[in-house]
């Protein structure tokens, strides 16, 4: 039976895992669910994903409620949580937030993370939303924690969590909004701001933003380029959530789609533009971008485009020329590189 270090840790402290409906949140995908169903003899298990890659995978290989969304939403009362601590500490608190409608004062909520992810000081970041938090074991390079909720009489409104700022490029202005969790959730990042202020002049048809994120270089084509139909793609959920907001707020449409680099992807756009992720959790993850790179040239027509903003120091340059063709740097600034060529044939 595989078991990843984060749920190895958790079997450790068996006594901690007697329930009769667990919630699951982005927990790795391995045989976790096995061995919760043999300590709880017919227990209901759901599995909460705000990733769409695991929720593909536990979709696929657990035998349980698997659940997409950004928010979790339902009428049972779980007993026990078990929570993976996310890469963003605001994350956390969304997710403690959404989990009082769900849980009550007898809920057993565990967080268990890497060493290196921040969760060491779970405690103080916490604090105003549970009763107590308690360092349960440490193993496998792991830490894991239990604590107890006291938001429950706090109903979640996911509209509140929305941060939103502006975005301002060549004197053009519009607002963007961003959950917890998403890529430049506080502000406009530099390498989409490098993109932006070097996006290729002409830009009509079908165009595809992968990796959106909040949705800022959609909306940024949307607005200039008027004879456009936007497609926004990412694994995130909660990505897909702000997008959605951020097109309806500047009177926009697009269609959004949540995929696993191009697992979802089955149109072909005049345009893809990107600034496309590199990593994942507290890891460096080059995989779904280069699979990306490497598979896009099928849902480019001819004479489309691929246009990208990356650091400097990534190879991508090779793996779009092997795909596509020949590959112009149109820009090296700031420590970010744009790379942008057209399908011949």
């Amino acid at each position: 039976m595989y078991l990843s270090n984060l749920s190895q840790v958790l079997i450790r402290n068996e006594r901690l895992l007697l329930a009769k409906k667990p919630l699951l949140i982005n927990m790795p995908d391995d045989e976790l669910s096995h061995s919760l169903t043999a300590l709880n003899k017919d227990c209901d298990i759901t599995y909460f994903d705000n990733n769409f890659e695991l929720h593909q995978q536990h979709k696929k290989n657990a035998q349980s409620q698997c659940i997409f969304a950004a928010h979790y939403q339902t009428n049972k009362i779980h007993d026990l949580v078990l929570i993976h601590f996310p890469k963003s500490k605001q994350e956390l608190l969304f997710t403690l937030a959404m989990l009082a409608v769900c849980t009550n004062a007898d809920t057993r909520v565990l967080v268990v993370g890497d060493n290196k992810s921040g969760i060491k000081s779970i405690d103080k970041l916490i604090k105003a939303h549970t009763s107590f938090c308690e360092k349960i074991d440490a193993a496998r390079h792991c830490l894991l924690f239990e604590t107890q909720l006291t938001n429950h009489h706090i109903s979640f409104n996911i509209e509140e969590w929305f941060h939103y700022y502006s975005v301002n490029v060549n004197q053009l202005t519009y607002r963007v909004a961003a959950l917890p969790g998403v890529f430049s959730q506080a502000k406009l990042d530099i390498g989409t701001q490098v993109l932006l202020n070097n996006v290729p002049n002409i830009i009509a048809g079908k165009v595809l933003d992968f990796g959106c994120g909040a949705g800022v270089i959609a909306t940024f084509i949307g607005l200039t380029c008027k004879n456009t139909e936007l497609t926004l793609a990412d694994v995130s959920a909660l990505a897909i959530a702000s997008s959605e907001k951020t097109l309806s707020i500047n009177n926009l449409t697009g269609n959004v789609i949540a995929t696993n680099s191009l697992s979802n992807i089955t149109e072909q756009y005049h345009h893809v533009i990107s600034n496309p992720p590199f990593h994942q959790g507290i890891k460096t993850h080059y995989a779904a971008t280069e699979n990306f790179l490497a598979g896009i040239k099928k849902h480019l027509i001819k004479k489309g485009t691929l246009t990208i903003v990356a650091n400097s120091f990534l190879k991508y340059q090779p793996i779009i020329e092997h795909s596509i063709g020949k590959v112009d740097k149109i820009c090296v600034e700031r420590g970010f590189s744009i790379y942008h060529a057209c399908l011949s044939y």
